[in-house]
């Protein structure tokens, strides 16, 4: 009897126990979290996925105007080799109507004058073809010297024209939209009148130079 006695209050011993504990863990699990706890950090992660969503939306904005402007300048400017061999090709031509002295041009018979004009005509159609596809020409001739289309041969004394100036055309130059296809070679003037100086009047350098001056 003393026996069963002792193994009842030692189970009942052992339930109250049990019951006191998940009690304590419960209150030491809800000691560090609170609702404020969960909010704050689900405002973190929302702020978060925000400026990833932001970084990504900036990407491809600059994605796509990259992939606009390489295909804008493929267009432009794919035909860039191509048009300038075919420079080449009009130079010749020109070369050949320049051999052609003009008293040889107007005692020619029918033969020749056709083949002058077909020359003539060839070469009106290739620059006129370049040009739709954005080739023009450069002509800077009374221009001022600019060395991003421009290429000086040689200078000429010229003390009537302010230095730098573009007085004379050995080659046509050529851009294709806004690049140099290929750059004008010219002769440029020097020895005048830098550029933006005003004329010195004569009757003023002729009173500076009486004794006494405007006396």
């Amino acid at each position: 009897m003393n026996t069963h006695r002792k193994d009842d209050d030692a189970f009942n011993n052992i339930e109250a126990e049990n019951e006191e504990i998940p009690a304590e863990n419960v209150e030491a699990e809800g000691e560090g979290v609170s609702e404020e706890d969960v909010l704050l950090r689900l405002a973190r992660e929302n702020e978060e996925l925000k400026e990833q969503a932001l970084r990504l939306a900036a990407e491809m904005e600059n994605l796509r105007k990259r992939t606009q402007r390489d295909v804008a300048d493929a267009r432009a400017y794919g035909v860039a080799n191509f048009a300038r061999d075919m420079l080449q090709v009009s130079d010749n031509l020109q070369r050949a109507l320049e051999a052609v002295p003009a008293e040889s041009r107007e005692n020619a018979d029918a033969g020749l004058k056709a083949l002058v004009e077909g020359v003539e005509m060839t070469e009106r159609a290739m620059l006129s073809t370049l040009e739709r596809h954005g080739v023009k020409r450069i002509d800077p001739k009374g221009e001022k010297f600019d060395p991003h289309f421009h290429q000086a041969m040689f200078e000429v004394p010229n003390p009537d024209v302010a230095v730098n100036t573009v007085v004379q055309v050995v080659q046509t130059g050529y851009v294709i939209g806004e690049r140099v296809l290929r750059p004008a070679m010219v002769g440029v003037a020097k020895g005048g009148p830098k550029e933006g100086a005003a004329p010195k009047d004569p009757q003023a350098a002729e009173t500076d130079e009486r004794p006494g001056g405007a006396a």
